[in-house]
């Protein structure tokens, strides 16, 4: 968590079950963020939450928090058996890091997570639910798949969870997501949370079918002070972009840069003309195991990796401090998503530089972006002299994927929620 947005809350003046503050011992973690010391007194209370709040503001550790407590503290009835909460997200790479909070955050609490998405591991996926879990993470169209197959049960659950509910709407997830959610207990009989960067009427409408009277917190946006940060701008055509950044790259002084891209198979690309061409540089991907993630974001902290290209699913939730350059290679889809890149760099009042290529493929984010931002962004053509012409071909990238995450271990840990053991009954 970042240090320098921190609340005086602190986790130990909350009651949270005593397995909780363990985990967040252990991790490090004492003073809650700004969106933590609001939510967290209301959920702890069982209070239904939907929460205005950006990416990176901690609101996972909020409501798994919120989530974990409730079931340590709340007895089940004989022979029924989980999940118990379920917590949905739009993409994999949010849901696998979710999974990864949770396993840091719930180590000492003995209960199972499962991290459900589409693409990989469809039977390693279907026999841990199976065998019995006790916090379900995912994707709506892998649940919906299981439950259609019976694999498991909703009627038991008692805390839903719904993450970047805007998003949700905007990936046309909505009809998946009522379905599921109609399948629970009904809204008065479980606790609900809802998490969107904004609480638009369409995203208000969903709290309202489906929240028990949810209490709205808001959490402003960090501001952007658009001054600390120089803006630029070039157009360009795709076929030079990669030239433009090679000769970017080679004109500033590229110790903690940020590279931003839309879509993984280009920060692969990129990353390989990167390597090909002697600059170090690595991906940062949702799908990293976690040491090794911590190690790129060590190396590139200490100058040893210059450069990180990443998409804004795989930067989301992670601070990462003291970012001199931000190079948006393809704008973003999201006007909002170019607030938070280029924040990056200018952290703590620091100074910073964002430029931006505006190619064919994506220059029509353009006009939202300057409405967003309420500023024209300087711009030019690129210049001939700064696109690179000697580039060396690229090198493989190692894309690092694993095949879905580490289902829950089993712990010692004792009340062991499985099966609707006695994983709680000793409160």
């Amino acid at each position: 968590m970042d240090n320098d947005h921190l609340s005086e809350t602190t986790f130990k003046s909350l009651g949270l079950h005593d397995s909780l503050l363990l985990g967040l011992e252990e991790a490090g973690f004492t003073h809650c963020m700004p969106i933590q010391a609001a939510t967290l007194p209301l959920a702890l209370k069982k209070r239904d939450v939907a929460g205005q709040a950006q990416t990176g503001t901690g609101k996972s550790a909020a409501f798994l928090l919120a989530t974990m407590h409730h079931l340590m503290t709340t007895p089940i009835e004989e022979g029924k058996i989980g999940p118990w909460a379920v917590i949905l997200a739009p993409t994999r790479e949010l849901a696998l890091q979710i999974h990864k909070d949770a396993e840091k955050l719930g180590y000492f609490t003995g209960m199972e997570f499962a991290c459900i998405y589409g693409g990989t591991g469809y039977d390693k996926q279907r026999r841990q639910l199976e065998q019995g879990v006790d916090i379900l993470i995912g994707t709506p169209g892998r649940i919906i798949d299981f439950y259609k197959q019976r694999v498991f049960s909703l009627e038991n659950v008692e805390v839903a969870v719904l993450d970047e509910a805007d998003r949700m709407f905007d990936m046309g997830f909505i009809s998946d997501i009522r379905y599921l959610l109609r399948r629970m207990p009904p809204p008065d009989r479980r606790q609900n949370m809802l998490f969107s960067a904004t609480l638009s009427e369409r995203v208000k409408e969903l709290a309202w079918e489906h929240m028990n009277d949810p209490e709205t917190v808001e959490i402003e946006p960090e501001q952007i002070t658009a001054d600390k940060v120089k803006q630029q701008l070039y157009h360009v055509e795709n076929s030079d972009k990669i030239g433009l950044l090679l000769g970017v790259l080679r004109e500033h002084d590229v110790t903690r840069t940020m590279v931003f891209v839309n879509t993984k198979r280009a920060a692969d690309q990129v990353t390989g003309y990167l390597l090909g061409n002697d600059i170090k540089a690595a991906v940062l991907s949702g799908d990293i195991p976690q040491k090794k993630r911590e190690r790129l974001l060590t190396d590139f902290q200490q100058g040893n990796l210059p450069v990180l290209v990443a998409t804004d699913v795989a930067a989301r939730g992670l601070h990462i401090p003291d970012v001199s350059h931000v190079i948006n290679y393809d704008l973003p889809q999201d006007a909002e998503d170019y607030v938070h890149r280029i924040g990056r760099t200018a952290r703590a009042g620091a100074e910073g530089d964002a430029i931006s290529f505006a190619c064919e493929s994506y220059v029509y984010s353009l006009p939202d972006i300057e409405a967003y931002i309420d500023q024209k962004i300087p711009a030019e053509l690129a210049p001939p002299e700064l696109i690179a012409e000697d580039i060396q071909p690229p090198k493989r990238v190692d894309s690092q994927r694993r095949g879905g995450p580490r289902g829950g271990g089993k712990r010692d840990g004792g009340g062991r929620r499985r099966n609707g053991g006695q994983r709680r009954a000793s409160q």
